[in-house]
């Protein structure tokens, strides 16, 4: 039996949120996992897990043992929240389910989630806030910078390069060697063939946003 130290306290009491709270389950590490949401005290329980008090009052409830793990769906967001904490010298959790199939020779990332059934192939890089998500595929040699999200059943072929806090809808599939900015959200069951650069639109469904303009 594996010994638990410590608590998980996750930032975002939202769906995203309990589904960080369930990975984290079942990895069977912490001896407690709470919330921290703006939404309490009108609220008070994500699910089956505790909602302990506001966003503002982790650094104050955060022990030396404890984690953090950040799970706001907004990818702006939560690179801007990760920025701060970071800046509190809080500790940061990684999270990789156990029925997620993961390469050892893949770098994650703090405060990066992996759900279950996810395919992670070897020489893959995920940044920090990143989130692949359930039945997506990231082939080898791909490269994920910082709070990029990737949906359920998004299909990356190998060596695809996606810039910062970019959002990567269910279903979309990019073709080997794509290069993608920051900043952009895709549509559903997009097929990306070509580079996306900055501001395109076109009729793939897919469109270049500012920083913010990321699904939550």
């Amino acid at each position: 039996m594996s010994v638990k130290r410590g608590r998980l306290l996750i930032v975002g009491a939202s769906r995203h949120g309990r589904v960080v709270a369930d990975c984290a389950s079942a990895l069977d590490r912490w001896a407690e996992i709470i919330f921290f949401d703006d939404i309490y005290p009108n609220i008070d329980r994500n699910f089956k897990w505790a909602i302990r008090g506001s966003i503002s009052a982790i650094q104050a409830d955060a022990g030396t043992s404890d984690k953090v793990f950040v799970a706001i769906g907004n990818c702006a967001t939560r690179v801007e929240m990760l920025d701060i904490f970071r800046g509190m010298n809080l500790r940061l959790a990684t999270l990789v389910y156990p029925q997620a199939s993961v390469s050892a020779d893949t770098k994650i990332e703090y405060d990066s989630i992996v759900v279950a059934g996810a395919l992670v192939n070897i020489g893959v890089m995920i940044g920090f806030g990143g989130a692949i998500n359930t039945g997506s595929s990231v082939d080898c040699d791909c490269v994920l910078n910082s709070g990029v999200h990737v949906c359920p059943g998004a299909r990356l072929a190998r060596d695809v390069r996606i810039g910062e806090r970019s959002w990567i809808d269910i279903g979309a599939v990019m073709r080997q060697g794509i290069q993608i900015c920051s900043d952009v959200v895709d549509s559903p069951g997009a097929a990306v063939l070509t580079d996306i650069s900055d501001g395109l639109t076109d009729g793939r469904g897919v469109t270049g946003l500012s920083a913010g303009s990321s699904p939550r």
